[in-house]
């Protein structure tokens, strides 16, 4: 009952609906008894009656329409976690507030690294209905200590993406990452041990890991995307193989050649559980951003992934990166980045891709180019049957260019909406949640980026504390004069008031002989 009296509140906004309503419903229910009342009417009554409903009638649409418009964005907001100092009504008590996001759209994110976090960090704001398909391997790398102790998989792409669908995204990365320092566990880290308990205890990996999106309560669930041993290998331009990850950069640098293509060894690497039914339930799959030939292609290249995504219905958006990568993607246009995609994994795999504007600081952009990367040149034109968009991605974080996590998510949900909209579903509660959340990031953003260029002017104009805020044009013009006049003043005040005993006592003999010449 409490939770009912809330809409109430003037915070709600609901009343003026309301209210609006009661007032189109006396005004119809006054006209409709003046016609039932009245016997005889002149064309005058006639006209004043109708208009009187026709008014009343329309008071009842107007508040109809705004209460659900009004009621529609109250739940919005307060389960929008980005709103600080949100003077709304708590309609926890009569809506579940996650009711919303459950019902919105099935996303599937393939590939791995800080591309694919930023990609779920920023849509784990709009659906519940998130999965994140990452690799197990370690690609032949060296196995920390703790892995080597307990025995334990490569989970560090499954540990990240937990960390970035956490609802405390801050403390579940202190937590995972945290590495014991003494007693019998130190050395051994938190994750290995957590993964090596859940596997102990669901007597299967695919259940540990689907079992651990409940335990750790995050938005939408992180999948394996095979639990066969998935080992790169690289055959360069020359016919130099490279069966190491991470050596791959450095031997192309030394044989000054480039990736000619990567395999699987072994190539008949099977999708986990869940992973095919993912991307054939997906309205929408990502690929990318990240690594071209460590992260993204390899998870395409596990048996019936490409297939299954070709097979779906769902949009299928690429992600393009924003820099080259030094030794795997040198002097790479967008063009090359796609190519080399479909050439792995055949076309009919990229419906849409979105790019950034390239307006970034210069600055960053050298710094860069020191170390062997540039910006991806945009060459459209020469990709056929893919949609490109080109929109505002990136952003500094921590001295590096990335994606920003909010703008990457609302140009691909602005993708889902426009789909929507194709299929005349404006009506839909997912298309009417999702076109409401973006407007409202919209208005976040366009007041942070003024907030953040009054802190520029301030910073370039520091201010004097003893100054006036603002100045008139005869002050600012005569201020020179105004400040001499003002000095002269005070030193004929300081002159009165450090006066001479004589002088003190002529003062006093003057006003003496005044007070008896009076009398």
């Amino acid at each position: 009952m409490k939770g009912f009296f809330k809409w109430f509140q003037s915070s709600s906004k609901m009343k003026r609906w309301m209210f609006l309503i009661v007032i189109g419903i006396i005004l119809a229910c006054y006209g409709i008894a003046e016609i039932l009342v009245s016997k005889e009417m002149s064309f005058g009554q006639v006209g004043k009656i109708i208009a009187i409903f026709v008014v009343g009638f329309l008071a009842i649409v107007i508040g109809l329409v705004g209460l659900n418009k009004r009621t529609l964005e109250v739940l919005v907001e307060s389960t929008d976690e980005r709103m600080e100092n949100k003077k709304n009504v708590n309609v926890k008590s009569l809506i579940f507030n996650k009711t919303v996001y459950d019902q919105g759209p099935n996303i599937v994110v393939i590939g791995g690294g800080t591309g694919l976090n930023t990609v779920l960090e920023g849509l784990k704001k709009y659906t519940n209905n998130l999965t994140a398909i990452v690799t197990i391997s370690d690609y032949g790398e060296q196995i920390s200590n703790s892995r080597k102790e307990l025995g334990t998989l490569p989970l560090d792409d499954v540990k990240d993406s937990i960390i970035a669908l956490s609802n405390q995204k801050e403390n579940m990365e202190a937590l995972l990452n945290y590495n014991f320092k003494t007693g019998k566990l130190r050395g051994l880290s938190f994750a290995d041990i957590y993964f090596l308990a859940m596997n102990e205890v669901h007597k299967d990996f695919t259940k540990s890991i689907m079992n651990s999106n409940e335990v750790l309560n995050i938005t939408g669930k992180v999948l394996p995307v095979t639990l066969d041993q998935m080992n790169i290998t690289a055959e360069l331009d020359n016919g130099y193989i490279v069966t190491e990850r991470e050596r791959i950069p450095e031997v192309v640098y030394d044989k000054v050649t480039k990736i000619s293509r990567i395999y699987l060894n072994p190539s008949n690497c099977r999708p986990a559980p869940g992973v095919k039914e993912a991307i054939s339930k997906a309205d929408c799959i990502i690929i990318g951003p990240g690594s071209l030939y460590t992260n993204v292609i390899p998870n395409l290249l596990v048996n019936e992934v490409a297939k299954a995504i070709k097979q779906s219905t769902a949009i299928k958006i690429y992600v393009s990166n924003i820099m080259t990568e030094p030794g795997q993607t040198d002097n790479y246009t967008i063009a090359d980045h796609i190519n080399a995609i479909e050439e792995h994994c055949g076309k009919g795999i990229i419906d849409y891709c979105i790019y950034d504007t390239g307006e970034i600081v210069p600055e960053m952009i050298k710094k860069y180019n020191t170390e062997g990367q540039d910006l991806v040149e945009q060459n459209t034109d020469k990709i056929k049957g893919i949609t490109f968009l080109q929109r505002d991605l990136a952003m500094v974080r921590d001295g590096h260019i990335r994606h920003d996590p909010t703008l990457v998510a609302a140009s691909i949900i602005e993708l889902i909406c426009d789909d929507l909209k194709y299929q005349d579903k404006q009506n839909d509660p997912q298309y009417m949640m999702l076109n409401n959340k973006l407007r409202e990031d919209k208005r976040i953003q366009k007041v942070q980026k003024q907030m953040k260029k009054k802190e520029k002017k301030n910073s370039k104009k520091p201010e004097d504390k003893n100054k006036k805020k603002s100045k008139s044009k005869f002050s600012s013009k005569y201020s020179e004069r105004i400040e001499s006049i003002r000095q002269a003043d005070q030193k004929a005040k300081k002159k009165k008031k450090t006066k001479t005993p004589q002088q003190q006592r002529e003062e006093m003999l003057k006003k003496l002989e005044k007070s008896k010449f009076k009398k």
